[in-house]
């Protein structure tokens, strides 16, 4: 299992970034997919989660300004992040809800 996330960058606070996460292997289209998120000296933590069939959840924090998504086709997940704050700093991953080991993270930093 291998999970590469990128679309990570530098932005200025209220812009946007798009995040992808290609998955290797069969897993993907049989498990709910997350997208976490850990900032320096933080724990990290689950800012959006969608199942199979597209229902998603997402942390208080996110809500209404970033969106989950994903393309079983393809094997990849999706976040489409909005109105960033300096506040959503943090190396970015995605994973399943029962996460075994961690692939590589992106970058998303938000300042002026």
């Amino acid at each position: 299992v291998q999970l590469q996330a990128s679309g990570g960058g530098l932005v200025q606070p209220g812009g946007s970034l798009r995040l992808s996460c290609e998955a290797s292997g069969s897993f993907f289209n049989s498990r709910v997919m997350g997208w976490y998120r850990q900032a320096p000296g933080r724990q990290r933590e689950l800012v959006a989660a969608i199942t199979i069939r597209g229902s998603t959840n997402y942390a208080d924090s996110v809500k209404g300004r970033f969106t989950i998504s994903r393309d079983n086709a393809k094997n990849t997940l999706y976040l489409q992040m909005n109105s960033l704050k300096p506040e959503d700093t943090a190396v970015y991953f995605c994973n399943t809800m029962t996460p075994s080991a961690w692939g590589q993270g992106t970058q998303v930093t938000v300042s002026s």
